[in-house]
């Protein structure tokens, strides 16, 4: 009996590795996505920014050659 409860014991620590290695599988992929998500919203405003930036330089010009 003690051999088949310690075969037991040995098989649920064999799937409790395996769950603890999945776990660490899957939340690795979700850091990954997690960082280019923020990686994409960070340039998405920086560009957005950009683009502002652009268009008051062109209504700037616009309203110099306009005056001219």
């Amino acid at each position: 009996m003690s051999d088949n409860a310690s075969s037991n014991i040995e098989i649920l620590k064999e799937r409790i590795d395996l769950l603890i290695k999945r776990f660490d599988e899957q939340k690795g992929i979700i850091n990954s996505y997690v960082g280019r998500e923020r990686d994409w919203k960070q340039n998405k405003i920086i560009q957005g920014k950009e683009i502002s930036e652009l268009k008051n330089q062109i209504e700037i010009l616009s309203a110099k050659v306009s005056d001219e």
